[in-house]
């Protein structure tokens, strides 16, 4: 594949000094249309491999990569691949391919079906073939129009092009691709929702077990992969895992796309390697490039809403799996929002948690009752009506919420909030205490 210096999007005069390749296209004009995408490269890692690898090599090489997910959870993509049953199973296998990309803050994915489809489209069909799927069904946010038609147009130039369909490339692998769009619901891009709504029904979670590997697409064996996740696979087969470990950290290996918004001089989705710190991230000239008319930092959100708010003294903190979870957040979408000096952590909490109840699907009680006395106490609290007993409400409420619905939707809801609570408890007892003071006269 052909090498780029570009690493950002809008793409910059500023570049750093790291190795890059997931935006090696996506600065080249029509880089979308699949014959420029062919020219720098596209689907050579596929022909290659249809030609001269089996199956099990090319999930053997994302495996031996340490490729972990960037979808959220941070799995182990090779490993998850394996949960797959052996070829001898009869059974008819699936991908899906989860491009519901809804987490607030976060818009890496979008940038990478809208101007390098053929990247995405290439790691599916290597992704299918190393794990022998039938067809692989991409769900993509019904809120990406534009995104939504640049892709249906580079499969329907694919299939032409004989790279899609029956007998791929003259090789014998025989493998669709089908684009679904969502209606905008934030619960799809779970992954048992997100299969239900392909299937055409309400975008439920669905109990598990049994998980997809098993009773996936219309029970059928499946596997679910992310838009970036899947982006990573050719440069992997191409190069080596290895290659790849040479990037990043021994526990988090490769680059990531983090997308930085706020209170940001130069707001943009990122290419950066796994391991940088928030402080590079937020104030690097070639990154976030400090905090808007240089005010100062009050809190950050280092991987979209649901790994809650973070102090100015965390940003040393590298940009690890690992790392985050020991703070008590996670890496989730590598996308960073920043809240500046100005701006109130309890409104901010507040709004996160009307977005979770708004996007709770109600199945469980937890998770539909809980987001909607964690926001009625939040607004009581923004707006000067707190309680004395409000933080400890809504601790036990937090607690109640996690590990204990048929998704993660509900402790997704509570982090924030226990987060905000343990590192700006001064914000919420000084609500309280003007709140009581004003009952009071």
């Amino acid at each position: 594949m052909s090498a780029s210096t570009n690493y950002s999007w809008p793409p910059r005069e500023t570049q750093p000094d790291h190795e890059t390749y997931l935006f090696n296209r996506v600065a080249i004009e029509n880089s979308h249309l699949l014959d420029v995408a062919r020219q720098h490269g596209a689907y050579g890692v596929l022909e290659e491999s249809l030609s001269n690898k089996k199956p099990g090599e090319v999930t053997a090489l994302v495996k031996d990569s340490g490729l972990r997910g960037r979808g959220g959870a941070g799995f182990p993509c090779g490993f998850k691949w394996t949960f797959m049953p052996k070829f001898d199973d009869p059974r008819p296998r699936y991908l899906a391919v989860n491009a519901d990309e809804s987490e607030p803050g976060t818009c890496k994915d979008r940038v990478l079906i809208r101007e390098d489809p053929h990247l995405l489209i290439e790691g599916i069909l290597l992704a299918c073939y190393a794990m022998q799927c039938q067809g692989a069904y991409i769900f993509i946010r019904g809120e990406y129009k534009n995104e939504c038609m640049v892709l249906q147009k580079a499969i329907e130039d694919a299939y032409a092009a004989g790279l899609i369909g029956k007998d791929i490339m003259g090789k014998g692998f025989d493998c669709d691709v089908h684009l679904t769009r969502g209606a905008g619901a934030y619960i799809c891009g779970e992954e048992t929702a997100l299969m239900e709504a392909i299937e055409g029904k309400r975008g439920h979670p669905r109990p598990k077990p049994p998980f997809p590997a098993g009773f996936g697409l219309w029970g059928q064996p499946t596997t679910v992969n992310n838009v970036e996740t899947l982006c990573n696979v050719p440069f992997i087969v191409e190069k080596g895992p290895d290659w790849f470990k040479s990037m990043g950290t021994e526990a988090s290996a490769g680059n990531v796309l983090s997308g930085i918004s706020g209170h940001v001089k130069t707001p943009g989705v990122f290419e950066v390697p796994l391991g940088i710190t928030l402080r590079e991230l937020i104030y690097g000239e070639a990154y976030g490039g400090g905090i808007r008319d240089d005010k100062q930092l009050l809190a950050f959100l280092p991987g979209g809403s649901s790994s809650g708010f973070l102090p100015a003294t965390e940003l040393d903190t590298p940009l690890t799996h690992d790392d985050l979870k020991s703070k008590g957040s996670m890496l989730g979408t590598a996308s960073v929002i920043v809240l500046d000096e100005d701006a109130d952590i309890i409104q901010a909490t507040r709004i996160l948690t009307e977005f979770y109840m708004d996007e709770s699907c109600g199945q469980c009680s937890q998770c539909r009752e809980g987001t909607s006395w964690l926001s009625e106490i939040l607004e009581r609290l923004e707006h000067g009506k707190g309680h004395p007993d409000d933080i400890e409400t809504m601790l036990e409420l937090c607690l109640q919420m996690k590990g204990k619905t048929i998704c993660v939707l509900s402790d997704a809801a509570a982090w924030p909030i226990e987060l905000a609570i343990k590192h700006f408890r001064p914000a919420f007892e000084k609500a309280i205490t003007a709140a009581t003071e004003e009952a009071v006269r």
